[in-house]
């Protein structure tokens, strides 16, 4: 395997509104002193460009409440509203995920949100409400350098591959749906095998083991193959970092960089989270000029 990269450097131009203490050299920062009850617009366009270096940023001890949570979301974009979230809740923007002794955790396998959406989300935020005593940890994984360790011939194929996105690969089970009448609202969506992030340029792998169904125009077998060589990519530890939650901790992710596995260790205690996520664009894939 290459030389992995750092996306961004540190030696970049220091925060003022809080200190970045990283949690690896691949991926992940904790945002100490950050606070979002009332957050500043230099306090959220610092995030963003924190968001922007480290793909996933963390805070911890926020005393918010959902309406806080949502609020602070929104300064980020539009807000989706998730399907699988329940017509008759209220602040139906948030998706809440509950697994206790009749309900063990389904999300622990490597993934990006929506990508079943013609437009997958820009991040998620998710916020700690009851947890168990030890267990849960959410995992966060390096999509841009998963694809630059790939070898140049690779990297090259799958810069012309499309690949095809199917949300009842999960929710027509969990929904009790079949693929059809989800499909009348929510058709597969094709979008690049390697796509270039909107804001930073770079380029990242953008197939993951939940929604992703098959690479267009490749037979099944072939396609079958070389997905399980790249969905097994987000397991590297080298690119990874591993999060410990804590009450009043919350996590912003970028769904166009990296991914994310939920650890379901914990069965049969209670871990409940709070999801609210960001509306994002379409994906494309930008060639070298």
């Amino acid at each position: 395997m290459g030389g992995t990269k750092l996306a961004y450097s540190d030696n970049e131009t220091a925060f003022t509104q809080f200190e970045a203490r990283r949690l690896s050299p691949a991926i992940g920062a904790e945002l100490i002193g950050a606070d979002l009850r009332n957050p500043t617009d230099a306090l959220v366009s610092e995030v963003r460009a924190a968001l922007l270096r480290y793909q996933v940023v963390f805070f911890r001890d926020q005393d918010i409440t959902r309406q806080q949570h949502i609020a602070f979301a929104s300064k980020f974009g539009e807000l989706e509203i998730h399907p699988a979230t329940p017509l008759e809740q209220p602040d139906r923007e948030v998706l809440r995920i509950a697994h206790g002794p009749n309900s063990r955790g389904t999300e622990n396998s490597w993934h990006s949100d929506v990508t079943w959406r013609e437009a997958p989300s820009l991040g998620s935020i998710l916020r700690a409400i009851e947890l168990p005593e030890v267990g849960g940890d959410t995992l966060f994984s390096n999509m841009v350098m998963a694809y630059e360790d790939l070898d140049d011939g690779l990297k090259e194929r799958l810069c012309q591959m499309t690949a095809v996105h199917d949300i009842a690969r999960v929710f027509a089970k969990r929904l009790k749906k079949d693929a059809t009448e989800l499909h009348a609202n929510f058709p597969p969506m094709e979008h690049p095998v390697i796509r270039t992030h909107p804001e930073t340029g770079q380029r990242g792998l953008y197939v993951n083991t939940a929604f992703t169904d098959h690479i267009k125009g490749m037979e099944r077998k072939e396609s079958d193959e070389l997905l399980k060589y790249l969905y097994a990519r987000a397991a590297i530890p080298e690119y990874q970092c591993r999060f410990r939650w804590a009450p009043g901790s919350l996590a912003f992710w970028d769904n166009r960089a990296c991914q994310h596995y939920a650890a379901s260790d914990y069965f049969p205690n209670v871990r409940i989270m709070e999801r609210v996520t960001i509306a994002g664009d379409r994906p494309f894939f930008k060639a070298a000029a």
